[in-house]
């Protein structure tokens, strides 16, 4: 199982959210996700087959839990007071048990209290995950993620490397279920084929645990898994090797590089970074990942190796994310971007279409175009970012 932080919403049984103002008392009085409703899940340990949890609020401070069961948003003055254990239930909600007490956290629908050891419907808390409607889903058994086949109107788990527009999905949240929106606005449904609207057909149980690791189910208690050799995503009640788990991911930035010649930027025999080919592979297509404390950007492939500047101003595919010869400063100039490595040239092509950082000073040979291919224009990102060149 995955672990560690995530960041979350928590829905009581009136559908209020657990709001934790600045040293003050906790309350369920939240009508929709904010700031003061955004918890992250620290992971602490373990206590026999349970999960201890931490609940951090925005200002850095813990849900705690005082000698008398009041609950507040503050440094906690002992160590128990602000642990929980985790209980997930098939449902999908989440039951938060204090540690030193084996009290539950529960709810009246104003106040937030902990105060009873015996379990009722006034403890369950549904979580809705706090991250970009945006995401990719990520199957660790089969190391695969999810893909939508527009032609088929079907969703296959059959991708090592989510680049395409069509691993995309949307992750909507309504009445305490969940609704996965494709790239093309379809729907997942009960069926194995996808709709055009969401419904009770499009509704889902979200079994959610630390590091987002996550399976849905539908009403009936059916489970959403990968089938066949093909990877088919729809329903059945009997998946083998943990099938069923996947990991929610915010959608990376995968970008690709073209050149004014309209020649895309790939990697070729593992290493070798060329401008040639005029249409999108695989090898030309990299994670884009920024730092913008130091205004740099790196360019990792489907390989997993950094674009890194080398001997002889040559940019080749095999850095690593540690090296500052991954690390390209982006510079701005008359609405174009250009690309800066570490001994201050900028990256263009020779004639023969190798990348190399040569020019003391940008050019026409330094400007490229840019194009985001996992995300949809429609779904709220960007499909052509200026990165240079027309």
């Amino acid at each position: 199982r995955a672990g560690g932080g995530m960041q979350v919403g928590l829905v009581d049984w009136a559908g209020g959210y657990l709001t934790g103002p600045r040293a003050a008392a906790a309350t369920a009085l939240g009508s929709s996700l904010g700031k003061e409703q955004t918890w992250e899940l620290k992971v602490t340990g373990k206590q026999e087959e349970q999960t201890v949890v931490e609940l951090v609020g925005p200002q850095g401070q813990s849900l705690w839990v005082d000698a008398d069961g009041a609950v507040v948003c503050a440094q906690p003055t002992s160590g128990d007071r602000g642990q929980f254990l985790l209980g997930v239930h098939p449902s999908g909600a989440w039951t938060l048990q204090q540690v030193q007490s084996r009290k539950y956290l529960e709810s009246d629908g104003e106040d937030v209290f902990c105060i009873r050891r015996g379990l009722t419907s006034y403890h369950m808390w549904m979580p809705q995950l706090a991250m970009h409607v945006y995401v990719v889903l990520f199957n660790p058994s089969l190391q695969l993620y999810a893909r939508v086949d527009p032609e088929l109107n079907r969703v296959w788990v059959d991708t090592p490397v989510p680049y395409l527009e069509e691993c995309g999905f949307i992750l909507r949240f309504r009445g305490g279920t969940y609704h996965l929106e494709t790239f093309n606005h379809q729907f997942i449904s009960r069926s194995e084929k996808l709709v055009q609207k969401p419904s009770a057909e499009t509704a889902f149980h979200l079994t959610l645990e630390p590091g987002c690791l996550a399976f849905l189910t539908d009403r009936e208690g059916q489970i959403l898994y990968p089938h066949g050799s093909r990877g088919l995503l729809c329903l059945g009640d009997n998946p083998a090797d943990n099938k069923e788990w996947f990991v929610i991911r915010r959608c990376p930035q995968w970008v690709n590089l073209r050149t004014r010649s309209k020649r895309y930027v790939t990697v070729v025999r593992d290493s070798d970074v060329y401008a040639g080919p005029k249409k999108v592979t695989p090898m030309s297509t990299f994670h884009f990942k920024v730092n913008p404390d130091s205004q740099t950007v790196q360019l990792k492939g489907i390989n997993h190796r950094y674009l890194a500047q080398r001997i002889c101003k040559s940019v080749v595919a095999d850095g690593c994310c540690r090296e500052p010869e991954t690390c390209f400063h982006v510079l701005w100039h008359c609405g174009k971007i250009f690309l800066r490595a570490i001994s201050g040239c900028y990256l263009g092509t020779l004639p023969m279409g190798l990348v190399v950082a040569r020019a003391a000073h940008p050019g026409k040979s330094g400007r490229w175009r840019g194009r985001c291919c996992a995300r949809s224009p429609r779904a709220g990102g960007f499909q052509w970012f200026c990165c240079g060149g027309v």
